[in-house]
């Protein structure tokens, strides 16, 4: 059995936020940047299917795969950092000083706004043939995305923000949980199942995540959305990463971390100095072993 129990997961989690804490600007920015353009693939390949079969919980079941592939291959995802790294502070860990973790924190976001969208004008270039073709249904559905994503938020006012904000508080609710459920598992399998889940949770009602957006928002713009700039963030990404904000450090990695981080059940006293000369048996092994 793979299975890792939640103290093991809780240690994994501290492990994790610890390394982000360490790692230095130009990583954070690389390993941002290759994020964004994973869930940017993702998210094509998701719209893509969806048009091309009709059904969006098609396009849904195919997207965490794209998430999956950042986790694995420890891409830096802003989402993940708003779960792992408040913990991170609760711990009193190296480097869990205010100033360092909001710094992590923005050279990840720009790391993440860079590949998301890089790679929103690279799939334009695929996807008109360099502008040299008409706009496709694939096309006319991203314009409409971002334009539901900014433009009717904006219609709704203050109701459009709480909205945006409890979307994003909802979706990196899922999403760090997803981050934190591959630390349930040893194996690449169970990994890829337990990110699947929360994953498919969000994408498919139609929350909002920062990251996604970077790329959705832009590439309908290029393609002639209805959108300025200041709309999409004052409607759409301020307010999304906010909620994910919340929620990711809230929900998910508060919430994990205050509910199991005790002493395991049956954890055994310090026994006492033997005697010299006498051999002392060695401490029962716990039963997990975190995935970190």
């Amino acid at each position: 059995m793979d299975y890792v129990k939640p103290y093991g997961v809780v240690d994994s989690m501290l492990a994790g936020g610890a390394l982000k804490l360490s790692l230095p600007p130009r990583q954070l920015i690389l390993r941002g940047m290759l994020a964004g353009a994973y869930l940017g693939i993702g998210t094509s390949m998701a719209v893509t299917v969806a048009v091309e079969t009709g059904y969006w919980i098609i396009g849904s079941l195919l997207f965490p795969f794209g998430l999956a592939l950042a986790i694995l291959l420890g891409a830096e995802i802003i989402t993940g950092s708003f779960a792992l790294l408040p913990v991170a502070v609760a711990d009193g860990q190296k480097n869990s000083g205010l100033r360092h973790v909001v710094a992590n924190m923005g050279w990840v976001f720009l790391g993440n706004l860079l590949g998301s969208v890089l790679y929103a004008g690279l799939f334009t270039i695929a996807l008109t043939t360099a502008g040299d073709a008409q706009i496709n249904a694939i096309g006319t559905k991203l314009i409409a995305i971002a334009e539901a994503k900014t433009n009717y938020y904006a219609s709704h006012g203050a109701a459009g923000l709480l909205a945006a904000f409890t979307k994003g508080m909802l979706c990196n609710w899922m999403v760090s949980l997803a981050v934190v459920a591959a630390f349930m598992s040893t194996s690449f399998s169970g990994k890829i199942l337990a990110i699947w889940g929360p994953t498919l949770l969000f994408f498919s009602q139609g929350f909002e995540h920062a990251v996604v957006n970077m790329f959705l928002i832009p590439v309908g713009m290029v393609l002639g959305a209805n959108v300025s700039v200041s709309t999409w963030w004052l409607w759409n990404q301020i307010p999304v990463t906010l909620g994910n904000l919340v929620g990711g450090m809230l929900f998910t990695g508060l919430a994990i971390y205050t509910a199991h981080r005790t002493v395991a059940p049956g954890a055994q006293p310090v026994p006492a100095a033997a005697p010299v000369g006498q051999s002392t048996p060695q401490a029962k092994q716990p039963d997990y072993s975190p995935s970190f």
